[in-house]
């Protein structure tokens, strides 16, 4: 047994009760009257780094959330690897569901519930962790770290482009790690090396400058929320294909040994569509469920409203009517392109009698796809494989992490995405938990990859 594992499992305990005091700090990076709280869990992350051994540990603004830096580079001739995670939460509504408050953590069958667990206050600590062992057990690391601890994640990263490439000089490296992500299952592991970009839209419609009595006045005037229907209508065919045109133009055929790879990944259907209740997969046709999910661009309507919603009747025809648009999108996809194509698309779709208007969403994030020979991504295949029995699959994700495709822009680097969260651990929804043994395996998982990216220097 290493030496680090015997460190590890000697403060087993220790860290479990230092990741519940995490845990209750509620960080909300979305809501302004938790400030203060992403703030104090800022200085909580610099604390426990310096404890670790890590050096150089500041507090740094980025305009918005503080980030947190450190770094310890003392391995000469060795790679840097730049340690991503980040420490602020999703909002907890709706607050009735949770079983206990959501920050006020409890172990339940040997899992760690409360807002945060999963998403990514566990494993955020898990290569903080790992250093520390690595460090106590040997005086030294294998290769050299930097770490990038983000406060505002949850909020879209907005002021994340700005600040990496403020500091472009200090977090230089050879590649990222992240430790904010998932894992394929308790017994199946993944290299997760894909994630799709993002860009969000408003449509508003206006027709009367009042709501109106629908007897009086129905079939009189144009109703809002008749001409929403039909433009949101226009986006896809029947079968699912966006009809925004210009849509596809850029996206890069799937094909080849990026269709064997997610072919390779085991899908069943039937458990698919028991899982989320609905009778039948749909989507664009010519692409199996894991294409549509993983590579295959999407336009999704979020939400839509106006007139009256509530119970019993009232027969109003509405002045205004407004729906929330989101496209997930795929290499090459410009977000921002696409963002201007849509808006003209819908602007285009004119009803007599009624105004539309278009805004485009704040941050935007690119899509990102990482080659599978990467070297980063080589040496977690290899610890992933020692650590499950089995060789890893290939994944992407249909979600968007906006600091990997924010790291090759700004600084040319890629990002192996190393969690151990799971996709049925509740994350941004009540309850969320995160498995102790998740958390013990990713402890060792970190110690394993830094000593397998060093081993390999050196070979």
């Amino acid at each position: 047994m290493p030496n680090w594992e015997s460190y590890l499992n000697d403060h087993c305990g220790r860290f479990i009760d230092e990741l519940l005091h995490f845990l209750r700090i509620p960080s909300i990076s979305t809501l302004p009257e938790n400030a203060a709280d992403v703030r104090h869990a800022a200085t909580w992350v610099s604390d426990r780094l310096r404890a670790a051994g890590v050096e150089n540990v500041e507090i740094l603004e980025t305009g918005g959330m503080p980030s947190v830096y450190g770094d310890w580079c003392h391995a000469q001739d060795k790679p840097t690897l730049l340690l991503y995670g980040h420490f602020d939460t999703q909002p907890v509504d709706p607050l009735e569901l949770w079983t206990d408050p959501p920050f006020d953590p409890h172990i339940r069958d040997e899992r760690i519930y409360a807002r945060g667990a999963s998403d990514d206050k566990g494993n955020m600590l898990l290569p903080i962790l790992a250093v520390e062992a690595l460090l106590a057990a040997t005086g030294t690391l294998p290769v050299n770290v930097k770490f990038l601890l983000e406060g505002e994640e949850e909020s879209g990263s907005p002021n994340l482009p700005a600040f990496v490439s403020r500091h472009a000089e200090r977090l230089r490296c050879d590649w990222a790690v992240c430790a904010d992500g998932t894992q394929r299952g308790e017994k199946e592991p993944a290299v997760l090396r894909g994630f799709k970009g993002l860009c969000a839209l408003q449509i508003d419609v206006r027709g009367p400058g009042m709501d109106l009595h629908s007897g009086i006045y129905g079939g009189t005037v144009q109703n809002p929320l008749h001409a929403l229907s039909r433009i949101l209508a226009s986006t896809h065919t029947a079968d699912g294909r966006v009809l925004v045109d210009g849509f596809y133009d850029d996206v890069i055929p799937l094909a080849g040994t990026e269709r064997e790879l997610i072919a390779a990944v085991p899908c069943d259907d039937a458990a698919y569509r028991e899982l989320l209740g609905v009778r039948e997969v749909f989507g664009e046709p010519g692409y199996g469920t894991l294409e549509r999910a993983w590579a295959r661009p999407t336009l999704e309507i979020n939400g839509m409203w106006g007139g009256f919603s509530g119970d019993g009747v009232k027969t109003v025809l509405p002045s205004q009517a407004h729906a929330k648009i989101s496209c997930r999108l795929v290499p090459d996809q410009d977000p921002e392109k696409i963002a201007a194509l849509v808006a003209t698309h819908l602007e285009s779709q004119r009803s007599p009698g009624v105004e539309i208007s278009v805004t485009t969403g704040e941050s935007p994030a690119w899509p990102y796809l990482m080659p599978v020979d990467h070297p980063g991504n080589r040496a977690a295949h290899i610890v992933l494989e020692k650590l499950y029995g089995r060789a890893p699959y290939y994944t992407r994700l249909g979600g968007t992490l906006p600091v990997c495709g924010i790291l090759l822009d700004v600084l040319d680097i890629y990002t192996v995405t190393f969690s151990f969260g799971l996709e049925d651990e509740n994350a941004h929804a009540p309850d969320e938990f995160f498995r102790l043994s998740s958390f013990a395996r990713g402890q060792r998982a970190y110690c394993m990859l830094l000593e397998q990216t060093g081993a390999e220097a050196s070979a």
